[in-house]
């Protein structure tokens, strides 16, 4: 069988300079979750292959012959998905699949574009899938759903995977080894996966589930070994960063450890950042291992800078604690980047000035910001139905897209806008590119870059928001 897995972008890929210095005007780093699944297939069927939009156009000639093509992609890139699912069954024979995290969570909606969604995480189901389409037989085990004759048939949510110590094979991917020279395209590594704890708008914890699974660190170690070994082959990379990419990678506390000794013990000399929730930041053992195994960079999810947004959506921190443990943080050594949202029930204008302010005084030396986020199959998003402004997936990308309690839509992109100009300031520019560090000049410039691309589709869509 010859079986193609397809990622879609909101943005497809095209060839332009920015992509050297933007992350996110066409160039993305290529789905781990995805390629894992393809590497899976391609150990049974080796007629298997996999176009990413983040990084290359898709050959349709090859796709369009394809028995199986499987999709995966975030809510963002949902109305691409579509498109593209709507013209491979119009051009095809191909059996069309649809997975990952938007797809299983609104199953209801995807399935008018496809054959049929493969719902969690695939990795057991997805050879018995094909397995039952090779057969012409329908699928009777968890972990599908689909239309027939106008009626859903939903099979039931398979059992989480276990064994999940699985390296991606990055090869499988188009062109990725050419575009692995790109600055804007960092090696990733996914070690764990699940979260234990419930906040009211993550869709990861409802896809992966509260349960956290690991890999073996031995695996880990060879997986970034592997990574690294792939991103710098046949290129000169300036920046040498590889990206943990876990959503919480220290819930389970032994098995961090673990990990982190083992790259330590490897001998492996590279630069790791790691996403990670505040409480890290009270562990002077765990920020020890961290610096001693390479880590310069932790990316905490703050999210907000008030308690009752805690509060609210079910976030158990504290401003406190959190300001408490980037100064400890930062006292080991290590530099803090901030995940925040702007647009929650309890915030008024001005709260982007809060958020610029807050970032300067702790010293946190990056920033991703997004307006409050919907995904289908959260809290957030089923409470908030009435409050939307519409379901154009491709906005759902840090835009405003609902209506906020204490502000209009056209207020909360401003902010936004404010939020991010004044952190990335020019004047704020020369002094990191005088004061900082060689990795934190690089790094700030590029954010700088990032940011303003970013503020200048935020202006762009303020024409459609209320006032």
């Amino acid at each position: 069988m010859k079986i193609r897995f397809v990622e879609p972008d909101s943005r497809p890929y095209k060839r332009t300079i920015l992509n050297y210095f933007v992350y996110n005007r066409y160039i993305r780093t290529p789905s781990v979750g995805l390629n894992t699944l393809a590497t899976i297939v391609k150990e049974k069927y080796p007629d298997t292959y996999m176009y990413s939009e983040c990084i290359s156009t898709i050959k349709m000639e090859d796709v369009l012959d394809a028995d199986i093509i499987f999709m995966g992609f975030f809510t963002y890139a949902a109305s691409r998905g579509y498109e593209l699912a709507k013209y491979f069954k119009e051009n095809s024979k191909a059996t069309v699949v649809l997975g990952g995290l938007h797809p299983s969570m609104n199953y209801e909606e995807a399935t008018l574009y496809c054959d049929y969604v493969l719902l969690g995480e695939g990795d057991e189901t997805i050879l018995p899938f094909i397995s039952a389409m090779k057969n012409r037989k329908k699928p009777d085990f968890p972990g599908v759903a689909w239309r027939e004759d106008g009626k859903i048939i939903n099979t039931g949510n398979p059992e989480p995977p276990h064994d999940i110590d699985i390296i991606a094979d990055r090869n499988l991917v188009h062109h990725y080894q050419k575009m692995a020279g790109h600055m804007t395209i960092w090696p990733q590594v996914h070690a764990s996966r699940g979260c234990p704890h419930n906040c009211d708008y993550c869709a990861l914890v409802r896809h992966f589930g509260r349960k956290v699974r690991t890999r073996t660190p031995q695996n880990v170690v060879e997986d970034i070994k592997y990574s690294i070994d792939f991103f710098h082959k046949k290129h000169f990379r300036l920046l040498k960063d590889l990206w943990i990419t876990d959503d919480n990678f220290f819930a389970d506390r032994e098995w961090a450890k673990a990990v982190l000794n083992e790259i330590i013990s490897s001998g492996i000399k590279y630069r790791f950042n790691v996403q990670t929730r505040y409480e890290v930041g009270f562990d002077d053992e765990m920020l020890e291992l961290l610096k001693s195994a390479g880590f310069f960079e932790l990316d905490m999810g703050i999210e907000f800078i008030d308690d009752e947004s805690f509060e609210t959506y079910h976030k158990k921190s504290t401003v406190e604690e959190i300001e408490a443990a980037i100064k400890n943080i930062r006292k080991h050594g290590l530099s803090v980047r901030g995940l925040f949202i702007l647009g929650s029930d309890n915030q008024k204008k001005g709260c982007g000035k809060e958020l610029a302010d807050f970032v300067i005084r702790n010293k946190i030396q990056g920033t991703l910001i997004q307006c409050m986020y919907f995904v289908p199959g959260t809290p957030s998003y089923e409470n908030n139905k009435e409050r939307l402004l519409h379901q154009n997936w491709e906005k759902y990308n840090g835009n405003t897209v609902h209506r906020p309690k204490n502000m209009s839509p056209y207020e909360l992109q401003l902010e936004h806008i404010d939020a991010s100009k004044r952190i990335y300031s020019f004047r704020r520019l020369i002094k990191a590119l005088i004061c900082e560090d060689f990795v934190h000049k690089g790094l700030f410039l590029g954010e700088f870059l990032w940011h303003w691309s970013i503020r200048m589709d935020l202006k762009k869509e303020l024409k459609n928001l209320p006032r």
